[in-house]
């Protein structure tokens, strides 16, 4: 079915993609930051993933109720009554991240920044939540970081950073390993062994002041084998640490380095049906426009890296269909580097050869607005299962007429 997928996709072999679904509209007000006072209404950071029975799960933030919200969806779009996950009206919520447990059945995990300001100079925790049925209910919210620091933010420079700098994943071990950033630069790592009862201390990886940690992203390779990557800021040749974990997050060895010839940004990894790890980043090189890289591990180091994206792409997000599939989409930029539209290529011989990229239908911005997330662009918005099936969600806000969050399906026939 996935060889069917992309045939349609690259060689335009009939209709390639179901038309979008909307999933959330809210209005387009954005007033000046007031930290939790901030006058906020509008829909944004919009995250997807396959749930149980194969239908959807699909989460949001409102920003007048300053809540993370979860809606199901049917393999068709048709889509729940939505389900209010972090319940904290008081503070906004930011950027969350889904999880479906592939070794528990209902079990579904959500985790978010939430902008608590607790003494430091800027707000952030992590938070986590599970649902024990398939994302009908969700247990009370946990504090897994519970810091001064400003969970959250991975910082590119002292006045630019990004939030939503933070990932789950489910080892093949049957642990959870979450992972985030902090403003001043640390990297930490919290493990549940509970199916996220709860979660051990918070340790700390790497990162400093002088070279801040952002964006981790996290895979589980085979038996209790979990991956860690992650970039830096201050450092305009900034490349991407990847760090192995033989023991489902407990330690992590020797660093690999990937990147080049820039500033290497946003990683995201996958592990293929073989246990090969797969990477893709965005290289932000001297005098020319941002493009998304390519690279996979193999016994002497990470390949040298190739283009997938068009220039003025970024953010790449790469997932995999557990056997030999990749699909690799990214944010195209406009002016001022907002992103305007969603690209996307596939590979179906586990990254040896990637097809023409392409804009995903729909996933455009409408006139006068950009797509989200307006509070950092590191996002997950991309899902493939194992039957081949591909979604992606999008957020958009237009300043003083709207905002909405939408799902686009691919199609195999």
């Amino acid at each position: 079915m996935l060889r069917t997928l992309f045939a349609a996709l690259v060689l335009g072999a009939g209709p390639a993609w179901h038309d979008t679904v909307e999933i959330a509209t809210g209005p387009g007000e954005k007033g000046p930051w007031r930290q939790n006072d901030s006058r906020y209404d509008y829909v944004d950071d919009a995250t997807v993933a396959f749930g149980p029975g194969g239908g959807l799960l699909l989460a949001w933030v409102e920003q007048r109720s300053k809540d993370v919200w979860l809606r199901p969806a049917t393999a068709q779009g048709r889509a729940g009554p939505p389900v209010n996950v972090s319940r904290s009206p008081a503070t906004f919520s930011w950027l969350p991240r889904i999880l479906v447990d592939p070794r528990r059945a209902g079990h579904v995990y959500l985790l978010w920044q939430e902008i608590i300001f607790s003494g430091g100079a800027h707000g952030g925790d992590i938070l986590f939540a599970r649902s024990r049925d398939g994302g009908k209910s969700f247990s009370p919210p946990l504090n897994l970081s519970r810091s001064r620091g400003g969970d959250g933010k991975g910082r590119l420079r002292r006045s630019i950073w990004s939030n939503g700098s933070l990932d789950l994943v489910a080892g093949n071990d049957g642990g959870l390993v979450a992972a985030w950033t902090e403003y001043d630069g640390a990297l930490w790592i919290a493990r549940s062994a509970d199916a996220g009862a709860g979660f051990s201390m918070p340790r700390r990886i790497a990162g400093d002041d002088a070279q801040p940690a952002r964006a981790p992203t996290l895979a589980a390779g085979p038996g209790a084998t979990v991956w860690l990557a992650w970039t830096v800021g201050e450092d305009p040749a900034a490349r991407i640490r990847v760090a192995r974990s033989p023991d489902g997050g407990a330690s992590f060895g020797a660093l690999l380095l990937a990147g080049g010839a820039g500033r290497a940004d946003a990683p995201s990894l996958a592990v293929d049906g073989e246990g090969k790890l797969h990477l893709a980043y965005a290289l932000h090189a001297p005098g020319r426009e941002p493009q998304v890289r390519y690279t996979a591990l193999g016994a002497g180091g990470f390949a040298p890296a190739r283009a997938v994206s068009p220039p003025g792409a970024a953010n790449p997000m790469l997932v995999g269909d557990s056997r030999n599939g990749l699909v690799l989409a990214w944010e195209n930029l406009g002016p001022s580097e907002r992103p305007l539209s969603l690209g996307l290529a596939f590979s179906r011989d586990a990254g040896r050869s990637f097809s023409k990229p392409a804009t995903v239908p729909g996933s455009g911005a409408p006139a006068g607005g950009s797509n989200g997330s307006q509070q950092g662009l590191l996002g997950r918005k991309l899902a493939i299962d194992g039957a081949g099936r591909v979604v992606l969600v999008n957020s958009s806000l237009v300043p003083g007429q709207g905002s909405r969050v939408w799902l686009m399906r691919g199609l195999a026939r």
